[in-house]
């Protein structure tokens, strides 16, 4: 792992070194690049022109913004609150770059801190903002969200009978945030269903475990990964510990690791989990905005599983860092990947704390790529076999969930073609659960019927 500047401190260190965190889920940002112009022979004369010409502008922008501002403070009906019109001015300008870049304020930004060590009060969902409304992108195992039957895709019209058209994304995490014990309504549009539903859940402490695991039918171990935060390796790590010592070497056959719904998370953290099943090579890169901004991470721990099978599970709710690991042990054919279509989030976002009181910026400044140098963004990344689940008679025709490509401002797809939203319903009951069945089959060596479970190919969207 080294970046191209030596100046500049590998991405895994930023966290540690300057307090900024390395993201990669869809409320996610990367650290900003710096724009070099570079004149030469004949045609520095115009360079220097058009930065000039282009700095004029930009004054003349700021200018209109300060005036903009004084005619509100002096004409607007009630006396507005100065700081309130910096943030929403602020706040405008960030998340007009896609639907990962944002400001948070000083409260937002303590409240993302809790959230990524892996401990928070709330409903236990992972949201984004699409068209005004609030976007489930995926409910946390275990939570009163996940038990309630919240889904991935399900948008929230209403928070305890208030609209959140108009509220900010902070506004509307807040308002679902309350005292432990207590109750809020909220008011669910989920595709499929003839009329909003209400849900009732009753808020309690997110305690965040992102790995769990079991040993299945005495010879596989099973690892379910639900977020990528600074527990997440040593959580995996205790998990291969625990099942190598319950299961003799020559009788464990492999391993399912269950990336299903996993939204993503700390960067570092995709980095090193993918390391604990290679011996070496890249896991992933990140290209910025100028080529010596790219940076390359490679594998570290060595394979903790020894060579074992590894079969992966993916749907449409793994996003981001799931993506980085789907992709980092699939293009080396480390694993297979069973499911469906990955969410498609292909761009790196970094925290960049603004000083004591000011919050933090979320910006995305870099792209991700996969150890071939293959971009997932808008596109996902494709199952090795395609498992399609049968979900309950009420959710009949809501196949697709929300990808990356049909967010509106996203970044355009490398190559042009996009790919639409994919199945991402997991059954509650494992016995109902056909891709899980499906990856312990393909691990006892049984063939896969993949044809028979797969849909009418879907067209790229071009872009």
């Amino acid at each position: 792992m080294a970046a191209a500047k030596p100046s500049k401190e590998p991405l895994s260190e930023k966290a540690t070194h300057s307090m900024r965190k390395t993201l990669l889920f869809p409320l996610g940002a990367l650290t900003g690049a710096c724009l070099t112009l570079l004149v030469s022979g004949p045609q520095g004369g115009l360079w220097a022109a058009r930065a000039a010409a282009g700095a004029d502008d930009a004054y003349s922008q700021l200018n209109l913004f300060g005036e903009v501002f004084e005619r509100v403070k002096a004409s607007y009906v009630e006396k507005p609150d100065n700081s309130k019109l910096i943030e929403g001015a602020i706040t405008g300008m960030v998340t007009s770059l896609d639907p990962h870049s944002r400001y948070m304020n000083d409260k937002a930004w303590t409240e993302m801190q809790e959230t990524t060590s892996g401990e928070f009060g709330g409903l236990g969902i992972e949201v984004t903002m699409e068209e005004g409304l609030v976007k489930v992108v995926s409910p946390i195992d275990d939570t009163p969200a996940s038990k309630a039957g919240i889904m991935s895709g399900d948008l929230i019209s209403k928070i305890d009978g208030e609209g959140v058209q108009g509220m900010t994304l902070e506004q509307a995490v807040n308002k679902m945030k309350g005292p432990v014990d207590t109750q809020t309504k909220l008011t669910i549009v989920r595709k499929g269903a003839d009329a909003p539903l209400d849900v009732a859940i009753k808020r309690e402490i997110i305690h965040v475990r992102p790995v769990r695991f079991h040993v299945e039918n005495g010879d596989i171990g099973y690892i379910r990964i639900t977020s990528f935060n600074e527990q997440t390796t040593d959580g995996l790590k205790k998990a291969i510990a625990s099942i190598s010592k319950d299961v003799p070497q020559e009788k464990l056959v492999g391993y399912v690791v269950d990336l299903r719904n996993n939204p993503g998370g700390l960067l570092d953290q995709a980095v090193s989990v993918s390391s604990a099943f290679l011996q070496r090579g890249e896991v992933v890169s990140t290209r910025g905005r100028n080529p010596e901004e790219t940076q390359r991470f490679t594998a570290h721990g060595g394979d903790l599983i020894k060579g074992k099978p590894l079969v992966v599970l993916i749907n449409g709710g793994s996003a981001s860092a799931s993506e980085i690991g789907s992709g980092a042990l699939h293009d080396p054919k480390r694993a297979t990947l069973i499911g469906t279509r990955s969410f498609g989030k292909g761009s790196v976002q970094t925290i960049i704390p603004l000083g004591t009181g000011n919050g933090a910026l979320a910006l995305t400044t870099a792209r991700y790529y996969t150890p071939s140098g293959r971009s997932i963004q808008a596109q996902g990344i494709a199952p090795d076999i395609e498992i399609l689940q049968d979900g309950p008679a009420e959710l009949k025709g809501r196949v697709d969930t929300m990808a990356e490509s049909q967010m509106r401002g996203h970044l355009q797809a490398a190559d042009g073609t996009e790919q639409t939203g994919s199945q991402s319903y997991v059954p509650p009951e494992e016995k109902d659960d056909k891709a899980l069945h499906a990856a312990y089959d393909f691990l006892h060596g049984v063939t896969v019927n993949a044809a028979a479970a797969k849909p009418a190919p879907k067209a790229a969207v071009p872009n």
